[in-house]
């Protein structure tokens, strides 16, 4: 699978992730996908850094990323591992 096909599908992850844990959408619902070597989704968070400690779930998201890699292999039938910048 192609970063580009994860783009355009992410919305199917956010939704189930919404539907089975609202904090982890919180977490997540402002990832850009920057890049996937095929196992390494790397998500950048920098533009929600720049809203200010309000927006800030980077604890969350460390307890979330668990469900986010099952979401993302019931979504996408890929095994993935999550990196952030």
């Amino acid at each position: 699978m192609e970063l580009s096909q994860i783009r355009q599908r992410w919305n199917e992850v956010l939704d189930t992730l919404l539907e089975q844990d609202r904090i982890a959408w919180l977490a997540f619902f402002d990832a850009r996908l920057a890049d996937f070597d095929g196992r390494l989704l790397t998500l950048d968070f920098s533009d929600s850094r720049k809203l200010g400690a309000a927006h800030e779930y980077s604890e969350a998201r460390l307890r979330q990323h668990l469900l986010l890699i099952t979401t993302i292999k019931e979504c996408f039938d890929i095994e993935v591992e999550i990196a952030e910048r």
